[in-house]
């Protein structure tokens, strides 16, 4: 009987603290300035977020609490020596602004969170930090070092080639070390090593910029790679864009900033606090004479391992050969804290075939289109070398296809030293490929001795999608890894041939769906940075940012983009500052625009039109047939009403509100000019899709003309085109919400699942894994047609999570959610998954008959406002019982389409008939 009551109350204890875990209120993913523990951040009074956790329903934060310390042990302590908020009475969990202690170069923040709320209080969130960097020119110490030459090995012709430069120092730490910070900007490409150790697992860092206008250093912190007494600091530089790919070749367009160098502090803080800084002058020494023979993002890394250096990085190394480093001037660009994530390693795939071509030539198959480079394993004798080519596609007899490739080389190559075992990759290059040609291997190569590794920008994913059809599923996947492969410190338009530029044009709308994928948030708070800085003083903005092509011709829609993706980051994420930062430069483009090429109320200038509408043939890059062409000044214009319309947001939201009225008159006049101007018969010009979507997504078009023109836009999408897509990168951006708005989610539906061309399913159909160029991709001109582009997706991402998962932000980041699918026929389920910067929103629907169930979470600290496609509202449930039954559901309406409901945070369970 004793035993039994035992086991009574540990089962009671166990129920209890179930129970309890089962309500638990957790405060998350803390971050500062969007980054998780940042160090040497630029910003002095920087801000946090967290998230709520817990499986109860309704759950609202009440109020928060601050504590920031100066150590972990005055954190552990409860004691907020830099900021103690108190309990602030409010339910904000993102962007809170740090209001402590006036915090300065070399600051170490170290803080934490608590949350009320309607259901209980939270524990205090695990340790975070942040670092303050060097705000200051002067705080840097040293000098820029460097070697202003090359050497007889390199050639410095187009086709640039110049050798890695190798630095060291012996140093030695005096004293007990309390903390070591490193600061450096290595330009173009560095790695960072101590005591032959690599500082940090980043690759191809730092992420670029116009290094006239601004240069990124980064921080570590390196205490635990230090000893006291001798110590050793290494660095071998690349040339990246900053020694650029093409020299002595169109300098008129393609910018060169010089030889690579860096600028090096090491700070040292000892335990009797007093302090020492290691910096970079002409005490270092060099060598070009290293393994690494030449770098070239276009052509490849040669790397010859007889030419090691040994432990090059390690204290007491004999470098009298090497050379006294030379002291060189800076770039020229501000000192600015790096405030996104460098590109890493993110996947490590594994090849699915390897194929012999011809006695010396191996083709290896990845099964993805993919950036990144190669690893290779080998054993051989010494000078034996092993070459390897890049593609993303073979001939017909199974060799490398690389036309499309243009100029670009795309070749790596490296020399045995005959050592047993010798693992190989590329340090300053990336390919774009999923083939490689194999020459030279010394024995049969086997697929187990090699692996693609797959290099963007660090983020974590944000969105997962699977549904009932596969040709969607397909395109998901696609569009992922032709993402991911795009994203290299600035969204670039391609990763393997000759130009791999951050063309603004692909990203105008693309950004927005791309955040429903990838946490993506400091990568394009970085590129409007990047734009701004390209802007010239008369306002003019590039089509390419930053502009390492001198492409300045001036047109509406390609520098929208600088608009269109600050309103991005601030519906998506909540972050107003890229708008109030930016404000000041969008106003001098958008009156820049107006003054000079405004008549008769149009925007006269363009300059791509609806660039890569399907043409006519499937041979040509661009259509010939005038009847899919939209006129360059109707693009124009209405882009450029859109931006009037933003900038009326954007004036409001910086308290310019003088300038809403002058943007608002100005929006009435555009629209007035482009309706006289182009309005023809309830068609707008020659009637192409684009040019009468434009209007009516915009709001141009009357109340009175909407219905007609809208009618003729289906009208021409269905009987015209066949039920396909006829629209450009400019169209796109807009078509398939276009469609879902005015009610005709189905024909959105048959346009994105269609296999035949031109589609998204016909690149899937052809063998695509990533997005194609063109939408004849595997037939057009080989001059531009990558395999590997993103900017075709226009709306669709935006598309497939609004519109069939039906997750959109109702205001701004996601703290009242609207759930609203168009339910499409022929697609019987969708499951999906956002991590909103305040929570997981999922979406999962399935039908059944005439029966359907939708199961959605909604995070804590939201509410959301969902449609359900049945006006009985007495018939739906959740969870199995009558919806009135459950206090946090309310109904907000009924329709003859839908009952609307409002629901808390939690997860729920309906099911109706439709």
């Amino acid at each position: 009987m004793k035993h039994y009551f035992l086991l009574l109350t540990l089962l009671g204890l166990l129920f209890s603290s179930f129970r309890k875990d089962e309500k638990a209120i957790t405060v998350e993913k803390v971050r500062c300035e969007f980054l998780q523990n940042p160090e040497g951040i630029d910003v002095v009074q920087p801000r946090l977020s967290w998230q709520i956790n817990t499986n109860q329903r309704a759950v609202n934060q009440t109020a928060y609490q601050i504590l920031v310390a100066s150590s972990q042990e005055l954190l552990a302590q409860n004691h907020g020596d830099l900021w103690d908020s108190g309990k602030i009475n409010s339910d904000e969990t993102i962007q809170v602004r740090y209001a402590g202690k006036a915090l300065k170069s070399r600051s170490k923040c170290f803080w934490k969170v608590k949350v009320w709320t309607n259901k209980g209080e939270s524990d205090w969130s695990e340790t975070a930090s942040f670092s303050i960097g060097l705000l200051n020119y002067v705080d840097w110490k040293g000098r820029w070092i460097g070697l202003d030459r090359s050497f007889p090995w390199d050639k410095e012709g187009q086709f640039s080639r110049l050798s890695a430069r190798y630095f060291r120092k012996d140093f030695t730490v005096k004293k007990k070390l309390k903390s070591a910070t490193a600061y450096i900007i290595g330009l173009g490409l560095y790695e960072l090593y101590l005591n032959g150790q690599k500082v940090g697992n980043q690759v191809l860092a730092p992420v670029p910029t116009d290094y006239n206008k601004g240069v990124k250093y980064n921080t570590f912190d390196v205490t635990n790679l230090l000893q006291q007494g001798a110590n050793a600091v290494g660095s071998i530089l690349g040339n990246g864009r900053y020694y650029t790919m093409r020299q002595d070749y169109k300098p008129y367009k393609i910018k060169t900033f010089g030889y690579p160098k860096m600028l090096f502090n090491l700070d040292l803080v000892y335990e009797d606090g007093s302090r020492e800084t290691i910096v970079s002058d002409d005490t270092w020494k060099v060598t070009a004479d290293g393994p690494i023979r030449c770098n070239n993002e276009y052509d490849g890394e040669e790397y010859d391992a007889t030419k090691e250096l040994g432990n090059w990085s390690q204290s007491g190394y004999v470098d009298t050969s090497w050379l006294k480093a030379q002291l060189v001037q800076e770039p020229g660009g501000d000192y600015e804290a790096q405030m996104t994530a460098n590109m890493k390693v993110m996947q490590t795939i594994k090849p699915i075939a390897l194929k012999k071509l011809n006695a010396q030539t191996y083709i290896l198959d990845m099964g993805q289109n993919m950036a990144g480079w190669l690893r290779l394993s080998v054993q051989g004798k010494k000078g034996q070398k092993v070459t390897l080519r890049f593609a993303e596609s073979l001939q017909a007899d199974g060799s490398l296809y690389v036309r499309n490739l243009r100029d670009a080389k795309v070749t790596d190559i490296y020399t045995l030293k005959g050592e047993g075992t010798e693992t190989w990759e590329p340090r300053f290059v990336y390919h774009g490929f999923r083939y490689v040609e194999i020459t030279g291997f010394p024995t049969e190569p086997k697929l187990e001795q090699f692996e693609g590794r797959v290099v963007y920008d660090e983020m974590s994913d944000a969105g997962k999608f699977q549904s009932s059809n596969t040709t969607l599923n397909q395109i998901f996947t696609n569009a992922y890894w032709g993402i991911r492969s795009n994203y290299k410190g600035m969204p670039v338009d391609c990763p393997q041939r000759n130009e791999r530029q951050p063309w603004l044009g692909d990203r105008t709308t693309g950004a927005y769906g791309e955040s429903y994928l990838f946490d993506n948030h400091t990568l394009y708070a970085k590129w409007l940075d990047d734009i701004e800085q390209s802007q010239k003083a008369d306002g003019s903005i590039p089509d390419v940012a930053p502009s390492f092509w001198r492409y300045y011709g001036d047109n509406v829609t390609w520098p929208a983009t600088y608009i269109t993706i600050a309103d991005m980051l601030y519906q998506q994420f909540g972050d107003a500052e890229p708008i109030k930062k930016h404000y000041p430069s969008m106003k001098k483009w958008a009156m820049y625009m107006a003054e000079k090429y405004t008549e008769n109320g149009l925007i006269t200038k363009d300059k791509y039109g609806d660039w890569c509408v399907p043409p006519e043939s499937k041979e040509l890059i661009h259509a010939k047939d005038e009847s899919r062409l939209t006129d360059g000044k109707l693009l124009a214009t209405a882009t450029y009403i859109r931006v009037l319309q933003l900038m009326q947001k954007f004036a409001q939201t910086t308290d310019n509100l003088k300038d809403i009225a002058s943007f608002s008159k100005m929006e009435t006049d555009c629209k007035n000019a482009f309706n006289q101007a182009f309005l023809k018969t309830s068609n707008y010009s020659n009637g192409t899709v684009t040019a009468n979507l434009l209007p009516l997504v915009y709001d141009i078009v009357s109340a009175e003309e909407k219905t007609k023109v809208a009618e003729n836009l289906i009208q021409t999408i269905v009987q015209k085109n066949n039920s396909h897509i006829s629209t450009g990168v400019i169209g796109t951006q807009w078509l398939m919400r276009g469609l879902s708005n005015l009610g005709k989610g189905d024909l959105a539906y048959t346009i994105a699942t269609q296999k035949d061309y031109p589609s998204w399913g016909y690149m899937v159909e052809n063998g695509a894994t990533t997005i194609w160029e063109l939408w004849n991709g595997n037939t057009a001109n080989p001059e531009m047609n990558s395999a590997n582009h993103v900017m075709l997706l226009g709306d669709l991402l935006i598309w497939y999570y609004q519109h069939l998962a039906g997750i959109k932000s109702r205001e701004t980041a996601y703290k009242y959610i609207e759930l609203k699918s168009d339910f499409p026929k022929g697609l019987n389920q969708v499951q999906a998954s956002y991590q909103s910067i305040r929570g997981t929103i999922e979406s999962h629907w399935k039908k059944d008959g005439n029966t359907t169930t939708w199961q959605v979470s909604v995070p804590a600290n939201s509410k959301a406002i969902i449609y359900i496609p049945s006006p009985d509202y007495q018939n739906i449930t959740e969870g199995g019982k009558a919806i009135s039954q459950y206090k946090e559901i309310k109904i907000m309406g009924l329709s003859q389409t839908y009952t609307i409901l409002e629901i808390g945070s939690g997860s729920y369970s309906f099911e109706f008939k439709i």
